[in-house]
């Protein structure tokens, strides 16, 4: 089978297409014929700085869309031939993936493999960071950095089903602010102004709740920005910064909080919990409240193109490589 994976850290001319042995699921597990690959920003930064990569050779992807090739033992409710969405730590980059069956979720009627591919990632994620960690009440405000990211998209959209009084946004050009304001913003700013943004906009009171993948002084500022008693969900560190800290100077005046959450964490301590949310976050898609925002899609053999749109900060909505014609 084809497989695309790097030897060494580095640009996105690092991946290569090699021929691979088919996988054999294990027990527990089910191998699937890739249609199609989620493309993340995780993938991204597998291959630039080795996020996440025990060892090399790595082969990047995080989420898959398929059918079922072959059942390991112990897996019920899993056939061959179901389409399937999954899941997994890394190595969806293939023709055939691995998975473990407690993150394979069969297609709810309807649905395509092709949207079925941006499930597993981004619509669990937006739904955890408003409802389960962020516990959005209808009339609040809601803060998103990214917000043309494929997260980001759905979080607006979620959002404003939710009743959210306001949801504003940050992006990194006009050309993205205008595609947000189109997936449920009222209002974009820029990163280095949504501070004084978010207080002109709410009269200086602040917002209620803060999404944010980027980390380091973004996280600080979004601090700031919070109304009395307003929550901040980290979801990511983009930038690269170290660890922030946050304690009582920042948290107790005004009794605010912060939480945080991580798909791939929840796979691995709580997948019964994982599940649970996956089903309701996907309802949203089948009910027709969220349109999943897939704006690019790449041949397998062009995951190298894919990175490069991702890594130029240009992209919006969700990249996608087709695995079978």
């Amino acid at each position: 089978m084809r497989a695309v994976e790097f030897q060494e850290y580095g640009a996105p001319e690092v991946l290569r297409v090699v021929q691979a042995e088919i996988p054999e699921p294990g027990p527990g597990q089910v191998t699937i014929d890739a249609a199609f690959v989620g493309v993340n920003f995780a993938d991204v930064k597998a291959r630039a700085e080795g996020y996440r990569v025990q060892s090399l050779p790595f082969r990047p992807g995080l989420e898959v869309s398929g059918r079922v090739r072959a059942v390991g033992e112990g897996v019920e409710g899993l056939v061959r031939g179901q389409e399937v969405a999954a899941l997994v730590g890394g190595g969806a980059y293939a023709e055939v993936v691995v998975a473990d069956a407690v993150t394979v979720f069969p297609l709810p009627a309807g649905l395509d493999l092709r949207t079925a591919a941006a499930l597993p990632t981004v619509v669990p994620t937006a739904h955890a960071l408003l409802h389960e960690v962020g516990r959005l009440r209808a009339g609040e405000t809601v803060l998103v950095h990214g917000a043309a990211g494929g997260i980001g998209t759905v979080a607006g959209q979620l959002a404003r089903a939710a009743g959210a009084g306001a949801v504003y946004g940050v992006t990194s050009s006009p050309a993205k602010a205008e595609y947000a304001l189109k997936h449920g913003y009222d209002e974009l700013f820029t990163a280095d102004t949504f501070a004084d943004g978010v207080r002109r906009a709410t009269g200086g009171r602040g917002v209620d709740l803060v999404l944010d993948p980027v980390g380091g002084d973004t996280l600080h500022r979004g601090l700031d920005a919070l109304a009395v008693f307003g929550r901040l969900v980290s979801f990511g560190n983009a930038s690269g910064a170290e660890p922030w800290q946050v304690g009582q100077p920042e948290l107790y005046a005004q009794g605010r909080s912060v939480g945080g959450f991580s798909i791939l964490a929840l796979a691995q301590s709580a997948p019964e919990a994982l599940r649970a949310l996956a089903e309701r976050a996907f309802a949203k898609v089948t009910d027709g409240t969220v349109n999943l925002p897939i704006t690019a899609e790449f041949p397998l053999t062009e995951a190298a193109e894919a990175h490069r749109l991702m890594g130029g900060r240009t992209s919006t909505g969700k990249l996608l490589l087709r695995v079978a014609d």
